[in-house]
Parts: C-alpha cells; sequence; structure tokens
C-alpha cells in the first residue's frame, strides 16, 4: 500500500502507555478457540468484562511499570498505518454521507495494549480488533497483526488495513441505525436466530470494507497485490475456517460471522461496486 507519506487521523488515542502494554510481544497470544469466541467483538454493545477478564485484570495491568515503553519499529509502522486507513475512512465515509444529506460523525480509534476500559465494558487484547457503539470507538491492540500473520496466514498491510476498514463498517452500521435495530431484534430471537442476524451484520461490514476499498482504490491507495491480501484476511477470519481449525468440523448454526465464502463475496461485492446500496446483506438469500 502506498500510505507511507499519507494524512493520519486526528481521532486516535495512544493508550499504550496506560493499559497495561508491553509492545507487540507483550499480549498474551490468541488461540484459534479465542479467536472463535472473541472475534464476535463489540458491535452489539455487550459488557466484555465477561468475556476478556474484567476490571480486576485490567487494574493489575494497570499497576504494572509506566515507564515510557519502547515500541519495534513494526509497531511504530503499524500505528502511523493505522492513523493513516482511519483517515482515508474518514474521507471516503464523510463524501458518501454528504451526498445523502447526513453528517458523519467520525469514530475515535483507540490503539491500546493488554487491557482497556470501554463503553462496553473492560477490553482485552485477547478479544482482538472491536468496535463499541456505546462510546463510537474502534480498539486495537497492536499484536492482533502478528496473529494475523502467524495463526491465520493474513499478512501485509492490506489485511491489516481489511481489519480496521471492517470495524469502521460497524460504526458506520451504527449511524445508519442498522446496528442498533438489529440488536433489539437479536433480544428478541432465540440463539439461532441472533446469531443469524449477527452474521448478517458483520458481512455488511465486510461490503461497507470493499465500498471504503472502492474509492481508496481510485485514489492510489492500493498497490498490486494487495486486494489479494484483504480476500485472504477475509477468508481467514470465516467461521468456518476457524472452527476447522479449532475442532476439526463445523457447526454452521454457531457462526456468527459467516463462511470464508461468504466474507470473500461480500467484500468483493463492496470493492467492485462502491455502492453501500448492494450491501443489503439483510434483503440477500
Amino acid at each position: 500500500m502506498r500510505w507511507q507519506d499519507r494524512e493520519g487521523s486526528n481521532n486516535i488515542e495512544d493508550a499504550r502507555g496506560s493499559s497495561g502494554g508491553g509492545g507487540m510481544g507483550g499480549g498474551k497470544p490468541i488461540g484459534i478457540i479465542g479467536l472463535i469466541i472473541l472475534l464476535i467483538g463489540a458491535y452489539n454493545g455487550v459488557d466484555l468484562s465477561g468475556l476478556v477478564g474484567g476490571a480486576n485484570q485490567l487494574s493489575n495491568a494497570q499497576q504494572q511499570t509506566r515507564q515510557q515503553p519502547q515500541y519495534s519499529q513494526q509497531e511504530q509502522q503499524l500505528y502511523k498505518l493505522s492513523s493513516v486507513v482511519l483517515r482515508e475512512t474518514e474521507k471516503v465515509w464523510g463524501a458518501y454521507f454528504q451526498k445523502m444529506g447526513k453528517t458523519y460523525q467520525e469514530p475515535v480509534l483507540q490503539i491500546y495494549s493488554g487491557a482497556t476500559r470501554t463503553g462496553c465494558g473492560t477490553g482485552q487484547a485477547s478479544a482482538g480488533p472491536f468496535y463499541c457503539p456505546a462510546d463510537n470507538k474502534l480498539y486495537i491492540d497492536l499484536s492482533f497483526y502478528n496473529t494475523m500473520k502467524n495463526q491465520l496466514g493474513a499478512e501485509g498491510d492490506a489485511a491489516f488495513a481489511y481489519v480496521i476498514a471492517h470495524e469502521v463498517g460497524h460504526h458506520v452500521q451504527t449511524m445508519l441505525g442498522t446496528l442498533g435495530k438489529v440488536h433489539n431484534l437479536q433480544q428478541q430471537v432465540g440463539k439461532t436466530e441472533s446469531n443469524a442476524l449477527s452474521v448478517k451484520l458483520e458481512l455488511q461490514a465486510d461490503c461497507y470494507a470493499g465500498v471504503w476499498g472502492y474509492y481508496a482504490q481510485k485514489d492510489g491507495l492500493f498497490e498490486d497485490g494487495d486486494i489479494e491480501e484483504a480476500y485472504v484476511a477475509a477468508e481467514a477470519v470465516g467461521d468456518d475456517t476457524l472452527q476447522q481449525r479449532a475442532q476439526g468440523y463445523t457447526v454452521p448454526h454457531t457462526y456468527t460471522h459467516g463462511t470464508s465464502a461468504e466474507r470473500k463475496k461480500w467484500l468483493q461485492r463492496g470493492l467492485q461496486t462502491g455502492d453501500i446500496n448492494q450491501c443489503n446483506t439483510f434483503g440477500a438469500q
């Protein structure tokens, strides 16, 4: 990706020095089982504390030494990349909302290490990247890059950009009212139906990530091979792929994000059309 000389976002918080961080190697590794459970994220405003360790772990982490951390060159690069990608999404979605006669409220991206407090409860690095609608923030521990590379077989700048753009997609859903409506509906149905709605939300966020990629590509952000990197990343986090790797079989009614094929399909649709109206996963069979 051609991102090195581009403008970064002003809506980025560096909370690594106050969130029990240890740099790229300081977080606890995320196992495949953990990915299945925790990549669900906080898009529906759930309290993360029960999933990722709770306030006590956060308190303990924050009691660690608070000397100014020294970040590796890789982490410094990932921080800048995250800032640039966020800025690129701000430009694309700001213009898109303006065309609809609406104002795009830019989300904040918090870079943390170890654990952090969020409007949806306590977040921890093992949760992977997530979005919290209660505070309109995206959260990411940069060590997730190594999880993608070493455990999921998805690496590269474009793969990491896809992850950020997907979480921004959940923010777009919040701004459009989709996420709130679906969350309310999930409270009225059974677990299987709730999971199916979750899948549709996630696939739509993939499509929105693709819509962003359509315009980013026109703006010269992507180089040869970048789109393929994004596709590999989308496929790597498909429910069927994660479950097969973790337990040797799949349980479709427990899917919350969609299959690898579905995730690639909807990301591809957004990338090829650049049209948010083509992202109606709720109306698709």
